[in-house]
């Protein structure tokens, strides 16, 4: 009788209260994501450069000075309006997953329904690769837009006048697979990324809601921002080297001469071959100056929204 009480909780769901639930949860989902590219697209544009193009730039000062010179300061927010659009979709997806993950491994838990759930690490973590495996659904073509956009200098030599165009003419000459370019490599850094990501975050905040005795809601928005940063720094960490791969595949020709790589092994085959274990680190300085204002932008925008719809 107790296994089938358990059963049954599991199997609970509030229909109307989950549904509005969901709703807010991507509301502040999104309103945390247009936070994220506001703060760290010039950090982003910097790193996808070095990347990507690693017999044009030295080093993060050099990828700087000559975005400036051709590009000047509106070059580091080439390839905005994608994320601004896209990203806001995507953290919108990652948190309505994790937040349901989470409800659900409460029900498992049986944790009472006037309590926040306190989960596992291997809970959080099952909860934000779950999360980022939904995310690389849109992820995947929002990234392969922007990081073209982002690669490609101002003015005549442009291939793609903006976003649309990008999207109609790989769509043209290389349909839906064209679009996907790169997402083997997403899957696994969104699967791997956002499983630390939100492991980092969530274990933060349930420890100093544990030793304070405080509501999540209580949890100060200096806090917030300080957690939002380490899970930045946790993600990126453990899945910088696939993030390389995912741009070289996603700026790679598509076919003929200009196509450097025929799939994701042999993409870290040569970038090994060519540039040794550093090549698979190249722009992580700009990388990890993002994380830290990026991430605690994101987690500060979604807590405050979720304060304010409650």
């Amino acid at each position: 009788m107790d296994v089938q009480q358990n059963v049954s909780q599991v199997e609970h769901v509030d229909k109307n209260g989950g549904a509005m639930r969901a709703v807010k949860d991507c509301i502040a989902g999104s309103v945390g994501g247009i936070a994220q590219v506001l703060a760290g697209q010039p950090f982003d544009t910097v790193k996808v450069r070095l990347q990507t193009q690693p017999d044009i730039y030295t080093g993060t000062m050099d990828a700087v000075r000559k975005t400036v010179q051709n590009d000047g300061f509106g070059g580091f927010y080439k390839g905005t309006t994608t994320p601004l659009v896209g990203v806001g979709l995507c953290v919108s997806i990652q948190f309505l997953v994790v937040e349901q993950m989470k409800r659900y491994f409460g029900r498992l838990n049986n944790t009472p329904s006037n309590q926040a759930p306190m989960l596992t690490p291997t809970q959080l973590y099952i909860s934000g690769a779950a999360a980022g495996v939904a995310n690389s659904v849109v992820s995947g073509p929002v990234e392969h837009v922007r990081v073209r956009l982002q690669v490609q200098t101002s003015g005549s030599a442009a291939q793609y006048k903006g976003p649309i165009d990008c999207i109609r003419k790989i769509y043209r000459s290389f349909g839906t697979a064209g679009i996907y370019k790169g997402q083997v490599p997403t899957i696994i850094r969104e699967l791997n990324g956002f499983g630390m990501y939100f492991l980092a975050y969530e274990a933060l905040v349930q420890r100093k809601m544990t030793e304070s005795g405080k509501a999540r809601s209580e949890i100060s928005s200096g806090l917030v921002c300080l957690y939002g940063a380490a899970a930045g720094f946790a993600m990126w960490l453990t899945s910088y080297p696939i993030d390389v791969v995912k741009s070289k595949m996603q700026t790679d020709g598509f076919s003929g001469s200009s196509q450097k790589y025929s799939g994701s092994i042999d993409c870290i085959r040569k970038t090994f071959e060519k540039e040794g274990l550093r090549g698979f680190f190249r722009g992580i300085s700009p990388c990890l100056l993002r994380a830290a204002p990026a991430n605690a932008a994101t987690f500060i925008g979604f807590e405050m929204a979720i304060r304010a719809l409650n």
